[in-house]
């Protein structure tokens, strides 16, 4: 029988996407609040692989990755998950989103990602919230899955994940 042991903390992440740049910031700060100060800030990226939330957010949508400095306990994810739904919410115009928040952590071996659809390659966390390893960290580097979004298999974004996974293991060792 193998020992229980509590699982090593994790640095918590969030993808933005929003079709007004001005809510980065915003965003990045009640994110902080929550996280622990902004600890890497990717460049604004053109989101581009999918025309899914064009209907509800319009077109010309942009995004910003963000990690933070708080280490959580990966079972802090659905929680996490719920609250920044609520934060969506709370920035709707006439019931459309006007930003997505996408949270989910980077740990030493994986990037898991949280979401409100079931799916066969996702994982039931609780409170109507799932799990999805997204990128897995093989040969010194993240790697796609087959069910992996094209934007988070693309060289750039696991370029970022990767930076992230540093800092992740700098702060680890301290």
């Amino acid at each position: 029988m193998g020992k229980i042991k509590m699982p090593e903390l994790v640095t918590p992440i969030a993808s933005v996407f929003t079709s007004d740049e001005k809510l980065f910031e915003p965003v990045k700060e009640t994110l902080s609040k929550r996280l622990g100060s902004c600890i890497y800030e990717s460049s604004v990226l053109p989101f581009n692989h999918t025309d899914y939330y064009t209907a509800e957010m319009g077109s010309d949508l942009k995004r910003c990755i963000f990690a933070f400095d708080e280490l959580i306990d990966p079972s802090e994810l659905p929680a996490l998950k719920l609250w920044s739904n609520s934060l969506e919410q709370d920035r709707a115009v006439d019931g459309k989103r006007q930003v997505n928040i996408d949270v989910g952590y980077i740990s030493l071996g994986k990037l898991v990602l949280a979401s409100t659809k079931d799916h066969s390659h996702r994982i039931y966390l609780g409170k109507g919230i799932y799990g999805e390893v997204t990128l897995r960290f093989v040969g010194g580097e993240f790697q796609p899955w087959p069910w992996t979004y094209p934007d988070y298999a693309s060289e750039e974004y696991r370029k970022i994940f990767g930076g992230i996974r540093q800092l992740h293991k700098e702060k680890l060792r301290s």
